[in-house]
């Protein structure tokens, strides 16, 4: 049994609750769910404070506007988030929400289903339909919920909830930035994240919250490639998703960097995923450098510098983390530099350590997103690029995954060394010279602490 719905029914047996929203729709899918909605006829907060009590977990408000309280059980196993009834009445408070899937309810005491609005007939026909007309006026964040839904769940919402949605969807720079985020940030996440992207897009989400990404329609590039920058972006999108579920094409450290991108990251998302909002937004500066030449060559010079910069902008106006907003802007900054590599093969130990060192702390993720850029560039010549694109991406993988390691090892000399060797005064640059030795270090032309600082001296001379 559910962890919190067992808590509850231990906690509240007798009081008139009922399980409500997208916790009944999951238990009839047969999902696994350790967040439950719970509608309370009484003392909202006596009722959050009694289930925190017996069940040995934390009580606190979640909205004083709502009268919501947030009960969260040991270890952070589960969470159930209690609300009084709209008006009093269950069947009020059922038509008020979004999508008839989550308008049924079942009595936290005997699983009783409370369904007034066919919410599983839409369930057993896999569709998404709104509550009511105006179910998009009440909150508007819905229009961009229904898109996650659609991807999370692979449910296809109906024709009258697509154009309710579309009218509605205008109102969605009102909503509070970091609601907007929380629903994104699943939509790109989740397996079918092309999917919602796509309804996103059709029903005018994109274009209300992302007119950066709308703005690549249209763009055409070079003969190189095949698609606009639009079309491009979401090939790379779907390249980084394939990469992420086999990353074979990787070469012989596939495994590592799939481990290392299940890692955490930030706002609740691996670097994988955050890998995904990379491919999203590693080319939106395009439209704002693009460039023909004299010969008619297209260009878009700057576009990964100004990129970083808007990537940066984008993430920020969405209220997510400086985290992640930093962490983007590392890949976009970036993306362009194995691409240039190739043209340098074979490459020296400083080539790789200046790869490295410009892309830290993006190094793997980066690389990644190269390879999933390549592979959606399918124009003049693109077997060709693809395979050499390949083969130096799969050996600057296993530098990259050495590379924090090796960042990681006592410096051969200390700064404070330096400078007194040298008769440097505290600077940028004692850290330049610093950088200098790392990097002989790296190519094997010095390995202690005297050799270091002959080098040093050298240089300083």
């Amino acid at each position: 049994m559910n962890a919190a719905l067992e808590a509850a029914r231990s906690a509240l047996a007798g009081q008139p609750v009922w399980v409500v929203g997208g916790a009944v729709r999951d238990r009839l899918l047969g999902r696994e769910t350790d967040d439950v909605d719970l509608a309370v006829d009484g003392d909202v907060r006596s009722a959050a404070r009694t289930l925190a009590r017996s069940a040995a977990g934390t009580a606190f408000p979640l909205s004083e506007a709502w009268g919501a309280w947030r009960v969260i059980g040991p270890r952070r196993a589960w969470q159930a988030d209690l609300v009084g009834l709209e008006e009093g009445s269950l069947e009020v408070d059922l038509a008020r929400r979004d999508f008839t899937v989550n308008a049924m309810a079942q009595r936290l005491e005997d699983d009783e289903v409370v369904d007034p609005l066919g919410g599983a007939e839409d369930l057993a026909a896999r569709r998404l339909r709104a509550t009511r007309s105006d179910a998009f006026d009440h909150d508007p964040l819905r229009v961009l919920r229904l898109a996650r839904l659609a991807c999370e769940l692979r449910f296809a919402p109906d024709e009258e909830t697509v154009s309710a949605a579309r009218a509605r969807a205008p109102r969605l720079p009102d909503v509070a930035q970091e609601r907007v985020f929380s629903e994104l940030k699943r939509i790109v996440a989740a397996p079918a994240a092309l999917e919602g992207v796509a309804l996103m897009t059709a029903v005018g989400a994109t274009d209300a919250i992302l007119p950066e990404l709308g703005a690549l329609r249209g763009v055409e590039q070079s003969a190189y490639h095949h698609l606009d920058v639009h079309d491009h972006t979401l090939a790379v999108l779907a390249a980084v998703i394939d990469l992420e579920r086999d990353p074979t094409p990787l070469g012989e450290h596939a495994a590592a960097v799939g481990a290392l991108l299940s890692e955490p990251l930030a706002d609740d998302l691996t670097r994988a995923q955050s890998l995904r909002f990379g491919a999203l937004l590693h080319d939106a500066a395009k439209p704002a450098t693009r460039g023909v030449t004299a010969t008619g060559r297209v260009t878009f010079i700057g576009h990964d510098v100004a990129g970083a910069q808007l990537a940066h902008a984008i993430l920020t106006r969405l209220r997510a983390s400086e985290r992640l907003a930093a962490h983007v802007a590392a890949l976009t900054r970036n993306h362009l530099r194995l691409g240039f590599l190739v043209h340098h093969v074979p490459l020296d130990r400083r080539a790789v350590y200046r790869y490295l060192r410009a892309c830290e702390p993006v190094e793997v993720d980066v690389t990644v997103l190269s390879v999933a850029d390549r592979l959606a560039t399918r124009g003049r010549k693109a077997d060709e690029a693809i395979a050499k694109h390949l083969e130096l991406a799969r050996q600057l993988l296993g530098e990259a995954l050495r590379w924090r390691a090796w960042r990681a090892q006592p410096a051969l000399v200390r700064g404070d060394e330096l400078a007194a060797q040298l008769g440097l005064a505290p600077g940028p640059e004692i850290g330049r010279v610093l950088d200098a030795l790392d990097e002989a270090r790296f190519a094997g032309e010095v390995g202690n602490r005297e050799e270091a600082l002959a080098l040093a001296r050298r240089m300083g001379g």
